[in-house]
This record gives structure tokens, sequence and C-alpha cells, in this order.
């Protein structure tokens, strides 16, 4: 069984094929999808998508780059949302991105906590967007976890430094290993993660995006996750059943799916 913890079902070209996206995946071990909001408006179409399909689970949440389109949505709205349905099962995404700043910092870092609040108010988990941001990241998450003990978070598609890979698992977060990893260029990518703790690692798709070699460059659907999960058990010597397993448990224990 395998479980793709992160893609968009509601982009195209996979909204326009949904029974197909969804047979393919499961023709191919993905047993369990996580679709994935990014702005207010993902909600309705995530909604009847978890709807019609019982191996599809979502979340509710406003990327930072949404974030000053979204500047009225509070901890208590987000909180809403995710209590309209079962199968909404995570915040997010959320976080930090100053790469682009398609919206302002402080704008990023007050939605952000926005976010952190209901988490802890729902004790459900956080998926975090991070990037050009980590020592903001950091100061953040270092403060949440105070104020939060049991907040619960994944960081996912990392692309980040050593330091903040295991800063966050310091903090108790998990580390999701999307495409990326198995691309040419990833070396120092893959030397982390081949340090991270196994039972600390999740894999996602990202789909549309980041499809893994060899299919880089086409359009991503979660049935291609495979790739990534035999690029990671032969980077980690270890078998690609044993990998799979190992990580649809980390999902488990991270999202309470049974």
């Amino acid at each position: 069984m395998i479980i793709d913890s992160h893609c968009h079902l509601d982009y195209e070209p996979m909204i326009n094929s949904l029974d197909e996206t969804v047979a393919r995946a499961l023709k191919n071990r993905v047993e369990l999808i996580l679709t994935i909001s990014v702005k207010e408006k993902s909600y309705i179409n995530i909604k009847k998508i978890i709807e019609k399909f019982k191996c599809v689970y979502g979340t509710y949440g406003i990327h930072p780059h949404e974030a000053k389109n979204h500047l009225h949505i509070d901890a208590n709205d987000i909180k809403e949302k995710i209590l309209s349905n079962d199968k909404f099962i995570g915040i997010g995404e959320t976080g930090l991105d100053f790469f682009y700043n398609h919206s302002e910092k402080n704008d990023q870092i007050d939605m952000f906590n926005r976010h952190i609040e209901a988490a802890a108010m729902l004790n459900k988990p956080l998926i975090i967007h991070s990037r050009s941001a980590e020592n903001e990241m950091i100061e953040t998450m270092t403060k949440a976890k105070k104020r939060f003990p049991d907040l619960k978070f994944l960081i996912h598609c990392f692309t980040g430094s050593k330091k903040i890979a295991f800063k966050m698992i310091d903090l108790g977060g998990y580390i999701s290993a999307s495409g990326i990893v198995t691309f040419k260029k990833s070396k120092e990518l893959s030397e982390i993660f081949k340090q991270i703790p196994n039972d600390k690692i999740l894999v996602e798709t990202d789909a549309p995006y980041l499809s893994p070699e060899p299919l880089r460059g086409k359009s991503n659907e979660p049935s291609f996750i495979i790739h990534t999960i035999n690029y990671l058990s032969k980077l980690k010597k270890i078998k690609t059943e044993e990998l799979e397993k190992i990580t649809s448990e980390n999902f488990n224990n991270l999202f309470g799916v049974r």
C-alpha cells in the first residue's frame, strides 16, 4: 500500500479525468490520496471529490502565495471548513514562501499563525510549505511548539537544508519527499533524505507538478509516486515493500487514518 500524502486533484488536467486518474493510482497500489487546498475556492471542489472517492481525503487551508487575498479568514473559519466533513484530515497547505513573495512577508506569517491556531484547536496536522524562509520557519514553529506542545505537522515537498530538516524533526515534525528527490541535480537533497530517520518520512507527488524521473516533464499524477518510492528504497537500502509500509504507517500515525 502506498499513500500519496500531497496532490491537487482539483487542478487540471486531473480534474478533467478523475475516474481514470484514481483508477490508475489504485492499479499502482496507491490506496489513499490526500488532495490539498491552496485557497478558499478549492474547498467546494475538494469536498465534492472526497465525497465521491472512498480512497481520497482532503485538507483546507490557504497557500502563502494566496495570503494577501484571504486576510478575512481566521482560525474559526478554517475550523468550520474542516469540521464540515470527517474526511478533511489536515490543515493547509500553509506556511511561508519568500522566494516569489506573491504576498507580503507579514501577511504570510500572520496567515500561517492562524492555521497553527486552528490546528491546535482541532488537533489536526498542519501541511507546511516552506521556501526561502528557513530562519523564519524555525522561529515560527519553535514558538508554535512552545504554545502548543502537541501540535502535529508535516513539511511537504521538502527541498531545504539539513539544518532545517533536523530542526523540524526535533520539533516533532515529519518530512515529505516529492519527485524532486529523484532529479539528477538533487544529490544534496538525496543525501539529506538518506539521513532522515525512516519513521519521519512520507512520500508525495504534489501532482500535477514535479513528476519524478523517468517521467520528468510530464503532468504528474498519484500513480507516478511509485518511481519516488523505488528511488528512496534504493537510497535507503531497504525493500520497496518495506518503504511502502513505513511511509504508510507514518501517514497513519500523523493523520489518524486507519
